[in-house]
């Protein structure tokens, strides 16, 4: 599964939204192994906002990740937008490492892509603070947990 990062500098993840970071380091990842495809600018961050979780931005980001064939995006903290992006993308929520990331991304490889197949009633999954092993995997609900869980008010 074609997998993007939102990272400043392809090693960690920042304290920004998933829509506000600079770049996305796309990664081809399968259950056995995974490859560095590219980095690419993250241009809709530049997109001027009229409000909080404008829905513009959301589409900017969705089409820019959709060229690349994007399936799974993931970050440190996401907006009130990971409604809109979890529609075409399984959001994952990590703040290890990236390369521990992979890891954690390929031992759950299955549980990702049965979230995949939900289609537009997919939720997003948290493995914030998890050591790379084989976990059980907390699901979105969509409710104030959630808000807690992505910084969000």
């Amino acid at each position: 599964m074609k997998t993007a990062f939102a990272t400043g500098d392809g090693e960690s993840f920042t304290n920004r939204h998933f829509g506000d970071n600079d770049y996305y380091y796309i990664y081809d990842i399968s259950e056995s192994e995974s490859r560095f495809i590219k980095r690419i600018n993250n241009t809709a961050a530049t997109i001027k906002e009229k409000m909080h979780a404008d829905p513009e931005k959301a589409m900017g980001i969705t089409g820019l990740l959709k060229r690349e064939n994007v399936q799974v995006v993931v970050s440190k903290v996401y907006g009130p937008n990971i409604k809109r992006i979890r529609k075409n993308f399984v959001c994952v929520i990590m703040n290890n490492p990236i390369s521990d990331s992979i890891n954690i991304i390929k031992e759950n490889f299955k549980d990702i892509s049965d979230e995949w197949e939900k289609g537009e009633e997919r939720k997003h999954i948290n493995f914030k603070k998890v050591k790379s092993q084989k976990l059980k995997v907390k699901m979105g609900r969509g409710d104030e947990e959630d808000k807690r869980i992505m910084n969000i008010d």
